[in-house]
């Protein structure tokens, strides 16, 4: 009698056509590091491209950072991955076309955004091609984290910078008005008594702390949160946190400019501190949000 040998297990037989195996769930397979060579490669453009928009708009200097988490959760990932079966997947295939083909159109047209999000498409198409969807499923965070360093057109922003530097505005005046503070308002300008005026830029509208603060508390909430409805809530209190923070930058300027000048307290280190203290200000309240949250809406479990 002859032994016949096992077969293969069913996990690891490779769906939709015979695909070269992956190597170990713990490391790449010399297929798999010419395959993100080749991509790497191939989306230098992009990347520069990107690279310049977060060197040139402040709300999208975080770039430089966002690789940098996701690479990091991607290692946190590890004794998960080490647990799941490699199944390549043709599928993967057609995603990762379809990346390739917005990617060209991007170039053509210089359409930075569509650069990236084919970029973040093609990182997830080349996993699905080469692990399988159990793989993308795992590194769904660290994959789609990916898109916060893609810059949103202008023509989208532009709009919401303009409504948020008027909402800011007429709430500023508002408030110092209530509090005794004789200042009025033309636009974006806040007129003094004593003459002078104020114009609230771009940098006090909230769109930076909007921009800056969301992948914050999306990670935060990633890392610190197991109800859906708390993350969900966590992120969306980005708004009145970033909106409020610019508020009080705002009326903090115009209290600045009666005492010391217009000059001093809209430029300089002062002004700069300012927003620092604001961001810093906002990091400290979504964290203090998260924690509401959870005495507010406890884990079933552990009620």
């Amino acid at each position: 009698m002859t032994q016949e040998s096992p077969p293969a297990p069913a996990s690891l037989a490779p769906a939709g056509g015979a695909l070269p195996r992956p190597g170990p769930a713990g490391s790449l397979a010399r297929g798999e590091w010419v395959l993100a060579a080749l991509l790497l490669a191939a989306f230098v453009p992009a990347l520069q491209a990107m690279a310049q928009v977060w060197r040139s708009v402040d709300y999208y200097s975080h770039g430089f950072l966002v690789p940098l988490v996701s690479l990091w959760s991607l290692l946190r990932t590890r004794p998960r991955r080490r647990r799941l079966a490699l199944e390549p997947s043709r599928a993967g295939l057609l995603l990762l076309a379809a990346a390739l083909a917005a990617y060209a159109v991007g170039l053509a047209a210089s359409l930075v955004t569509l650069q990236g999000l084919a970029f973040v498409t093609a990182v997830a198409g080349a996993v699905w091609l080469r692990r399988g969807g159990a793989w993308l499923r795992a590194l769904s965070f660290p994959v789609g984290f990916l898109l916060f360093m893609v810059p949103l057109p202008e023509s989208w922003l532009a709009p919401t910078i303009t409504g948020l530097r008027l909402l800011v505005s007429q709430a500023s005046v508002s408030l110092l008005q209530a509090f005794g503070t004789a200042v009025a308002r033309d636009g974006n300008v806040l007129l003094l008594p004593d003459g002078q005026s104020l114009f609230v830029a771009e940098a006090c509208s909230g769109v930076t702390s909007l921009v800056t603060l969301t992948p914050l508390a999306v990670l935060i909430a990633h890392l610190t949160e197991r109800s859906t409805l708390r993350r969900v809530l966590l992120v969306l209190s980005v708004v009145p946190i970033a909106l409020t923070g610019n508020l009080l930058r705002v009326i903090a300027t115009v209290l600045t400019a009666e005492r010391l000048g217009a000059d001093a307290a809209s430029g300089g280190p002062l002004h700069e501190m300012t927003g620092l203290f604001t961001y810093v200000l906002g990091c400290l309240v979504l964290l203090a949000v998260g924690r509401l949250l959870r005495r507010v809406l406890p884990d079933r479990r552990a009620a």
